[in-house]
């Protein structure tokens, strides 16, 4: 009985490893974030392990089951539609019950946004904070202000159609003169990875209908 946590592509499907598809081949399910979203991964990857959905929405209620079947002697992976399972996506829930119960869980080396945005923000990475999505309302403003007071880098994930108000934000905490770096379909196409202040920024991406996943990296203090 294992529990697999297996990273998939940010973008480009050829960042998929030999390993990862190895064990999605070898394990009896496949937990998946968005089924239509994996099946095109699988296709790709000739992957026909049968393939459930398993997301934010539906995790709390099927939590217990899963570990059920895995406590039987299933083998499962958890693959979200993009980067590692429990890195803000659905796996932590289950990962938690599972190791409280006994199952042996392991989690295989891959794709992640927040590293490749770091690393190539030019800006210091040898200490860093993640803070992964920012609340929508509650506890936004709290979070904004510890972020301006943060003296390492910050990592944030931002939605294209919250953007600016994030780089507003953060201007008006932080000062539009703060450095910043704003990553955009990273290892994909139309990839972006636009360096400069926040004020900059803010001139940049207002000029441009903004797509994509973003990673926004924050200098500190």
């Amino acid at each position: 009985m294992k529990l697999y946590l297996v990273p998939t592509p940010i973008g480009n499907l050829g960042d998929m490893t030999f390993r990862a598809v190895e064990v999605l081949k070898s394990v009896d399910t496949i937990l998946a974030e968005d089924t239509r979203t994996s099946r095109k991964l699988l296709q790709y990857y000739d992957i026909a392990t049968p393939l459930e959905s398993y997301h934010a929405f539906n995790e709390h209620g099927r939590v217990d089951a899963l570990v059920e079947r895995l406590l039987g002697g299933r083998e499962m992976a958890i693959i979200t539609d993009a980067g590692t399972p429990g890195i803000s996506d659905p796996g932590f829930l289950l990962v938690r019950e599972a190791l409280k119960r006994g199952v042996a869980v392991e989690c295989l080396p891959g794709a992640t946004a927040l590293v490749p945005a770091v690393a190539s923000s030019g800006l210091p990475c040898d200490r860093f904070v993640f803070e992964g999505f920012l609340p929508h309302k509650k506890g936004r403003q709290s979070a904004i202000s510890r972020i301006a007071q943060e003296e390492r880098t910050t990592i944030v994930y931002e939605s294209p159609y919250r953007l600016l108000k994030l780089l507003d934000e953060l201007s008006a905490q932080c000062g539009a003169d703060r450095s910043v770096a704003v990553c955009r379909e990273l290892s994909k196409m139309h990839e972006e990875v636009f360096r400069g202040t926040l004020g900059d920024a803010i001139t940049h991406f207002s000029q441009k209908e903004v797509k994509g996943e973003i990673v926004v990296v924050l200098h500190g203090l």
